[in-house]
């Protein structure tokens, strides 16, 4: 499943729109704030060949499923 767009909210909160049409809200901060630095979240980019999102001119990429997962859950711990 590859992501198909995504939309910047606030800090490292992404809205993300996957190809099987489910749109996800995250905060990736857990994920890549590590790798990425909040003033350098505009590099964000999809890879339109694997779906992946890039940051850092594909230095760093969260593969479709691997977001698609992180996302889901992200949600479920919210609503619980």
């Amino acid at each position: 499943m590859k992501l198909t767009h995504f939309e910047q909210q606030e800090a490292y909160r992404f809205v993300l729109t996957f190809e099987n049409g489910e749109v996800r809200e995250a905060d990736l901060q857990d994920l890549i704030g590590q790798y990425v630095p909040v003033d350098s979240l505009l590099t964000a980019h999809i890879d339109t060949e694997w779906g992946c999102l890039e940051f850092l001119n594909g230095r760093v990429d969260i593969e479709p499923k691997t977001l698609y997962r992180y996302a889901c859950a992200a949600e479920n711990k919210q609503a619980a």
